[in-house]
């Protein structure tokens, strides 16, 4: 041991006198020595170097306080751009660690990997809320890491456990919505594809799957209302469309389809007009209850009103004939219609006097008792005649007291010039109303005339002259504001002839005038 510590002092001994002469040699000589600027030269290149490739080291080892900053300054970038963890490092857990290793008593340090560990749990859980259980777990995964409350990720722990439960009944209901809409059971029943997928969407309104299949069942749902339009079942069709508006009332096939099911309702109106107008009575009405069953429109239902007052006028005219079976169905269908109308409560009036009338003249009465009611019923007939009571009062007017003198005594010589003179007085009537522009008198005696005479090739020009006054009369009442009066006219001479040329062009500027 002693001649080893010998052999040491010896040889610090020579190094210091080789330095020593080393020195004295730089002195004298070394200044003006090319080697020597080389190996000097050469040694600094080296230290450069290694001040390049261990700054970073070297600046930790000697300034640690600037590098931890910085690690929790890139960190706080990192937590607030949702980096959670990134397998390079860039992630905030990384960060914030790198950082406490170079000072684990840091409490900003500490306090920030706790930050992290809180925002990957509020992760988890928005995760599970949105259905993404893989995702919520390897947020769950990285809180744990974190050390977060223990209390607070089974709780959360606990939500993912149920979410992966119902997740499995939900996979289960999309295979069953999947599996009815494949069938074409749309939406006839809870176990139907469109309910089922809205039980999907209630617990998770973002399934991209449940969203695109309810989308395909009520564009098929659509498909089937423009069929039903194509068929004319307007009314399944407005069914089919109010329930996928009921559905999703923003579905890019509903404009189309309800524009072309409105469109289809203006053609079946206009279609129910040109039958009424045309005396196409059954037509025109299941035309008009079409429309009706679709919306309350007005005009169909004004439509249904004026071929109730045109069943009734037949109801009327079949009574006075004895027709009554055909009579008794036309008043039917009036009443079916319109049973407050004051026209169908006319005809019924009209039908009990012709079926009076017809026992009358089927009774037994002594030749005394029957010349003495036929004159009463003469006389009574002359005084209604004076007072141009055609068909009203009900029971007492000129038609009724001669019906009744007609059951009576029908080749009676005074009942037959009664109707010779009567007939020819309502069509007096008639003119003399309509020279005076008193079209609702003119209306009376138009159907006294029809009832005395049904048959009379006459009539129907007669008809037609009166619905053309009522037309002149209200447009010229229509020029002068008078929308009121205009319709009423309309009505009017729709009711007297429906085929009218002019009342088309009438009616639509009615139509227009109407706000």
């Amino acid at each position: 041991m002693r001649r080893k510590r010998q052999r040491a002092e010896h040889g610090r001994e020579a190094l210091g006198d080789r330095l020593r002469l080393y020195s004295r040699w730089w002195v004298a000589r070394g200044w003006s020595s090319p080697r020597a600027w080389r190996w000097i030269g050469l040694g600094v290149l080296l230290l450069a170097v290694v001040l390049v490739i261990f700054r970073q080291p070297l600046a930790d080892r000697l300034w640690p306080e600037t590098r931890i900053q910085q690690l929790l300054d890139e960190g706080q970038r990192a937590l607030q751009q949702g980096r959670l963890s990134a397998s390079d490092g860039s992630g905030a857990r990384e960060l914030f660690q790198a950082a406490a290793a170079l000072d684990p008593d840091r409490s900003d340090v500490q306090n920030a990997l706790v930050r992290t560990g809180q925002a990957a749990l509020e992760r988890a859980r928005r995760q599970l809320a949105a259905g993404d259980h893989d995702g919520a777990a390897v947020a769950l995964e990285l809180a744990r890491q974190l050390q977060v409350s223990a209390t607070d990720i089974e709780q959360v722990a606990a939500t993912a456990q149920r979410a992966a439960s119902d997740r499995d009944g939900l996979e289960q209901l999309l295979q069953q919505a999947e599996a009815a809409q494949a069938q074409g059971r749309l939406d006839d029943g809870p176990d139907s594809a469109l309910p089922l997928y809205q039980r999907v969407l209630a617990l998770q309104p973002d399934r991209m799957r449940a969203l695109a299949g309810r989308d395909e069942v009520l564009s098929d749902l659509l498909a089937q209302a423009n069929d039903e339009i194509a068929q004319g079942k307007l009314a399944d069709a407005v069914a089919t469309v109010q329930r996928v508006e009921s559905y999703d009332g923003g579905h890019a096939d509903l404009p189309p389809t309800k524009a072309a099911l409105n469109a289809a309702l203006d053609q079946r109106m206009q279609q129910a007009e040109r039958d009424l107008a045309r005396g196409r009575l059954e037509r025109a009405t299941t035309g008009f209850q079409q429309v009706l069953a679709v919306n309350d429109n007005t005009a169909a239902w004004q439509g249904l009103q004026r071929i109730a007052r045109a069943r009734a006028q037949e109801a009327t005219r079949l009574a006075a004939d004895f027709h009554f079976e055909q009579a008794e169905q036309a008043l039917s269908h009036a009443r079916e219609l319109a049973p407050d109308s004051a026209d169908v409560a006319s005809a019924s009036q009209a039908l009990l006097r012709a079926r009076a009338a017809r026992q009358s003249m089927e009774a037994g009465l002594a030749p005394a008792a029957r010349e003495r009611r036929l004159k009463e019923l003469l006389a009574k007939l002359e005084v209604a005649e004076a007072r141009q009571q055609w068909l009203l009062p009900p029971g007492s007017s000129a038609y009724d007291h001669f019906k009744a003198a007609q059951a009576l005594a029908p080749q009676d010589a005074r009942v037959k010039r009664a109707a010779a003179r009567i007939q020819p007085a309502a069509r007096s009537c008639l003119e003399e109303n309509l020279r005076g522009n008193r079209l609702r008198a003119a209306r009376g005696c138009l159907d006294a005339w029809q009832a005395l005479a049904p048959a009379d090739p006459a009539l129907a020009p007669a008809r037609r002259r009166l619905a053309q006054r009522w037309i002149a009369v209200g447009s010229e009442r229509l020029g002068m504001g008078d929308t009121a009066f205009a319709q009423q006219a309309l009505e009017q001479a729709q009711e007297v002839d429906g085929t009218a040329p002019e009342i088309g062009a009438f009616a639509e500027r009615v139509r227009a005038a109407i706000p």
